[in-house]
């Protein structure tokens, strides 16, 4: 029986140029950018061309090097989200010029730029350039808004006249945004700026009525009008034309319930709600064809345990429970704030990956499932 036993890292620590440094068996292991590790030891020119031609398919290349001598390349990628080029485009549509901030290498974030549509792009950032970043475009007369999750982003979500932070981001993150988007979903990020504009535009609406009429009933209930026109106002009628200006003003503030915040249209919707319709018959019918059949033996049950990132709040609990209690076969879901997890008992027909998507579909991060 063979036993392995992992090497001792010691001294780990971030280097000035996009580098990471630690002492692995005794000797110096770094890695960082192309750039980083050129300047450190030498690279083979093939793997040069090989990482500037993964940069141009939207790849970050890491290069490691131990004890003065090349090691190799890896290349990570983010994933596109599905609605995140619709998500762009719906703030451009809105007149908002966007711009990414990523300490990635310029040709890995013209990749993203070019898939996506943003307008601009500022790569090979730090985490306290981004703050720079965002200052400099505010000191130019710029209103900047400022979206991110993770702990670089943070200076940047300070700094910003308006942070906002994804649901799934970090807590250093979520400390320093003035906005959290209770899911992993950038388009909430544009329902938030809709429902803002709304809200303003709601109470400069009321600002200007509540002027307009004040201006009249104030004079006339003064009675400053009546040696004029002979024009005066019953206290009865004061009263009751007060009340209804609460009513015109509280009437236009709930018109706030029903602005598009950018979600799925109409006609979407109703085919969901439909396809949901009919699975509730199917399940019913299935339901009683079992029940019918009193030979049929009871179907065996199975516990899935999902680790969930995202959950904040009771909301966020109550959120992932009903969206796991809609699939067909589950019986029963424990869903844990504190342990960041859901239990379900389902059907052995339930796989895992079907509850995994009823998570990420409600907008939450599934990170493990046991």
């Amino acid at each position: 029986e063979q036993h392995l036993t992992a090497p001792e890292v010691t001294d780990f620590h971030a280097l000035p140029g996009n580098g990471l440094s630690a002492v692995l068996d005794q000797e110096t292991l770094i890695g960082g950018s192309m750039k980083f590790i050129s300047s450190q030891v030498n690279v083979p020119a093939t793997l040069s061309q090989k990482a500037e031609k993964l940069a141009e398919e939207g790849k970050t290349p890491l290069l490691f090097a131990k004890g003065g001598k090349f090691l190799g390349m890896i290349a990570v990628a983010d994933v596109i989200k599905e609605d995140s080029p619709q998500a762009i485009k719906e703030l451009q549509n809105m007149g908002i010029r966007v711009v990414m901030l990523t300490g990635d290498n310029e040709v890995t974030a013209r990749a993203i730029k070019d898939q996506v549509g943003i307008d601009e792009v500022i790569a090979g950032v730090l985490p306290t350039q981004k703050e720079e970043k965002i200052s400099a475009l505010k000191n130019s007369g710029h209103k900047v808004a400022m979206i991110g999750d993770g702990i670089n982003d943070a200076p940047a979500l300070a700094s910003a006249d308006v942070g906002i932070a994804i649901g799934a981001g970090t807590d250093v993150a979520i400390e320093s945004a003035d906005i959290v988007l209770m899911k992993n979903d950038l388009l909430d990020a544009v329902g938030a700026i809709r429902l803002s504009k709304a809200v303003i535009r709601n109470i400069k609406e009321n600002l200007f009525w509540a002027f307009f009429y004040n201006s009249i009933g104030i004079p006339l209930a003064a009675g400053l009008l009546y040696p004029i026109w002979g024009l005066k106002l019953n206290p009865m009628f004061g009263a009751a034309a007060m009340s209804l200006s609460s009513v015109c003003v509280v009437s236009n503030a709930l018109r706030l319930r029903w602005v598009k915040l950018g979600k799925k249209s109409s006609s979407e919707n109703g085919t969901d709600n439909m396809e949901q319709e009919s699975a509730v018959c199917e399940n019913r019918t299935v339901t009683s064809e079992i029940k019918s059949d009193v030979t049929e033996s009871e179907e065996k049950t199975m516990k899935t345990t999902l680790s969930i990132e995202g959950m904040m709040c009771g909301h966020c609990q109550a959120t992932v429970e009903k969206a796991l209690k809609g699939v067909q076969g589950v019986s029963e879901v424990v869903v844990s704030l504190e342990d960041k997890n859901a239990v379900v008992t389902a059907d052995e027909s339930v796989s895992a990956d079907t509850l995994k998507n009823a998570v990420v579909d409600a907008g939450y991060e599934v990170t493990d499932i046991q």
